[in-house]
């Protein structure tokens, strides 16, 4: 922990110019995360206090088609501060056009994808991370997406393919020159997946090669970990993925940490029930009775890590088809520890 002249880490940061500029009071970012960040996800993110959300990474050809389930995913959150909707593709045209799709749609940013790693998308597609492969094609993208719409557009990408090729400080030199208002590093290569330790000291090159703003994400589960990853990048800012998981309002105790130097507990227990509940009804009635139970198991599953025969309760969620029937576990789950004074595990290790 650094000392308290340090403080605030972090400052507002202004993407793009004109009357369509976005102002991130704190530049802390729930990432895009595939089958994490729909819409009821990111409503209660960003009413728990995060900077600014980012949807699920849609495929622009789709959206380009008017997919009824993509359009569903690029829906915005209808208040507290901006939207982004983030696109992947290979193909310059597609990629304008689903912009300007996602811009009808009300999304105050474009968020490009240049690091997913899945191999349907970097070698199927050539999109994603396969795009830090072709310079030329990539800076194509950029170009044809920032040109088509009004509003800033940002680029996430990774270190490079591979150690052989960690050309991410170049194409942020070829994204700024494309107009690119933003930049986020993940701090692994594509080779990497999600292995490995995020490597946050080579960030700080792709700062140095940019005037552009640069948020660093990887491996950010902890407040300390936010600290330090902005010490050794030299960031604007942080994204924040997998640790969001179940902890909707960690962005808010990042923000508080990274101004003030001071962590702020998570809620009580019978308050993230309460948050819980809520986020489970949203889920269905977003998605509808069955699909919304099904996706819901994963949410359960996450807030109720850390808490004591956790795990015989995510086993009976797992095998229930009636939401109603859920929520009836949740609160039978719930109220004896609230009742005995239980804390989660995570958040007493992250206040030690």
């Amino acid at each position: 922990m650094m000392s308290s002249d340090t403080f605030p880490m972090i400052k507002p940061v202004t993407i793009g110019q004109g009357a369509r500029q976005v102002r991130l009071d704190h530049p802390v970012i729930l990432a895009p995360l595939s089958g994490v960040t729909d819409l009821p996800f990111r409503a209660l993110v960003k009413a728990q206090g995060a900077g600014l959300v980012v949807s699920e990474m849609i495929a622009s050809w789709a959206m380009v088609r008017e997919n009824r389930n993509t359009l569903r995913m690029a829906e915005v959150v209808s208040a507290g501060g901006p939207n982004s909707v983030q696109l992947a593709g290979c193909d310059p045209e597609a990629m304008a056009e689903a912009a300007k799709i996602a811009v009808g749609l009300g999304a105050d940013l474009i968020d490009i994808n240049f690091g997913c790693p899945v191999k349907k998308v970097a070698i199927g597609q050539l999109a994603g991370s396969s795009l830090m492969r072709d310079e030329a094609l990539a800076g194509r993208i950029l170009e044809a997406t920032v040109k088509a719409v009004d509003v800033p557009v940002t680029l996430k990408m990774r270190m490079g393919w591979d150690h052989n090729s960690l050309n991410a400080p170049n194409l942020a030199r070829i994204a700024e020159q494309a107009g690119i208002t933003m930049l986020t590093v993940h701090g692994r290569t594509r080779q990497q997946f999600y292995e490995g330790i995020a490597n946050w000291d080579f960030i700080a090159e792709v700062k140095a090669a940019t005037a552009l703003p640069v948020i660093v994400n990887g491996d950010i589960t902890s407040e300390y970990k936010a600290e330090e990853a902005l010490r050794r990048s030299h960031a604007d800012g942080v994204m924040i993925g997998r640790g969001a998981y179940g902890r909707p309002w960690f962005l808010q105790q990042v923000i508080d940490y990274l101004t003030t130097g001071q962590l702020t507990p998570a809620p009580s227990l019978e308050a993230q029930k309460e948050i819980l509940l809520s986020h489970y009804q949203a889920i269905r009635a977003h998605f509808g009775e069955q699909a919304g139970v099904r996706l819901g198991r994963k949410h359960v599953a996450w807030y109720s890590q850390g808490l004591h025969s956790s795990a015989g309760f995510r086993a009976q969620v797992n095998r229930l088809d009636s939401g109603e029937a859920v929520e009836a576990l949740i609160h039978q789950f719930y109220d004896p520890l609230i009742a005995q004074g239980f804390v989660r595990q995570d958040e007493m290790a992250l206040a030690a």
